[in-house]
């Protein structure tokens, strides 16, 4: 029976990878360039982020200018991402899979791999500050403007105009999909769309669909929900914190909630890193990023931009998210067999461990990889 199981496990792992690819939509589209920093679960990749510097005038003198101080900061990566998706295959079935029939429960136990994978990913929506769109409300309902909406946010945020992706759900796909210029040849300048149902490369997005997005619908605190708050302590330019109160809201405020300061011309969109509570005439230190571009005023207002569940649809450049995945040891002993192999287009790391039980064998795919949200403003949100 050894060197039975032993036959199979690459063609039941080959399989797998094919799955991963057709199933895992994120883990292909962000940054993966930290992949080789992977160790085991639980350790941190702290993935550089540079400052900014500003220019300056060249003045000739006798001796060199100062040195230009630089403060790069890191985002961390945890390995925190370790499942499994085991299944049991009788003799019987061991023989057909030995002839090369892949039984069914195998692909559907990676697709569940895929599918946690993709979601996990898609949660780190909660560091985006910018979003676009009107939750509730399908985007692109005969109409490109939401998109032209995330583009210029992501001009304005300074994201590279290069490899910038949108992944959206079927809904908002499907309203996209029959835009004139998206189906007609004659407007998109080839015939993937009436013919294949294809967006492809518009506007400046590769433009992927991807089911999981929802059930990953976010619903706001609700602790804004009873109007604006006002700050009691007036803030400086460059602050993460603020204080807020109102003499009638109540409720919570919960990370990943975005608002603005309504006198702010430039609406800038703020994003809360901490969970609070808000209630009525108590005052209540909320946390967020960016750190505040404008001074805030005592009694100065802020305004939630979203108190509506909605889908959080992407629109972001590849290094906004950084996702690593970390090749499990083939541990052999105890009468088990195992097999790893990373996939080169997802770079996913899966392994396939077997222990015989009785009369049956059990198949065990597991994967551990980590994911963050290492730059926030690469990515903007588009409500759906």
């Amino acid at each position: 029976m050894a060197n039975t199981i032993t036959n199979v496990l690459p063609t039941l792992l080959a399989q797998g990878l094919l799955a991963l690819r057709q199933n895992c939509i994120l883990p292909r589209l962000v940054n993966r360039d930290y992949q080789n920093l992977a160790a085991q679960k639980g350790n941190v990749i702290n993935v550089p982020i540079p400052s900014a510097i500003a220019a300056r005038n060249v003045t000739a003198a006798v001796t060199y200018a100062a040195n230009v101080d630089s403060a790069p900061t890191t985002a961390a990566v945890t390995l925190d991402f370790w499942k499994e998706a085991p299944f049991h295959l009788s003799d019987n079935d061991l023989v057909s899979a030995i002839e090369g029939v892949i039984p069914m429960q195998a692909s559907e136990a990676i697709k569940s791999l895929g599918n946690a994978i993709d979601e996990y990913i898609i949660g780190k929506h909660l560091g985006i500050y910018g979003l676009v769109g009107t939750a509730g409300t399908t985007p692109f309902n005969a109409s490109l403007n939401i998109a032209k909406d995330a583009r210029v946010l992501l001009n304005k945020q300074l994201a590279p105009l290069t490899d910038r992706r949108a992944v959206i759900d079927p809904d908002a796909e499907g309203n996209l999909m029959i835009n004139s210029e998206i189906l007609k040849a004659n407007e998109r300048g080839d015939q993937g769309g009436i013919i294949e149902g294809t967006i492809a490369r518009k506007l400046g997005f590769d433009w992927f669909m991807d089911q999981n997005l929802t059930g990953q619908l976010y619903t706001p605190g609700d602790g804004w929900a009873s109007g604006n708050i006002a700050s009691t302590v007036g803030g400086a330019v460059g602050d993460t914190t603020l204080n807020i109160i109102n003499a009638t809201a109540s409720g919570s405020i919960k990370v990943g909630d975005i608002f603005q300061l309504t006198a702010d011309t430039a609406n800038q969109q703020y994003v809360v890193t901490a969970a609070a509570t808000i209630s009525a005439t108590v005052a209540v230190a909320i946390s967020f990023t960016p750190p505040l571009k404008t001074t805030v005023a005592t009694g100065a207002t802020l305004d939630a931009l979203v108190t509506v569940p909605y889908v959080p649809n992407l629109a972001f450049h590849r290094d906004a998210f950084a996702w690593a995945s970390r090749p499990l040891a083939d541990i052999q002993g105890l009468g088990n067999q195992m097999m790893t192999a990373v996939d080169p287009v997802s770079g996913v790391a899966l392994r396939l461990e077997v222990s015989r039980q009785y009369k049956q064998t059990t198949f065990s795919y597991d994967v551990l990889g980590g994911a963050n949200l290492v730059r926030a403003a690469l990515a903007v949100k588009i409500a759906g």
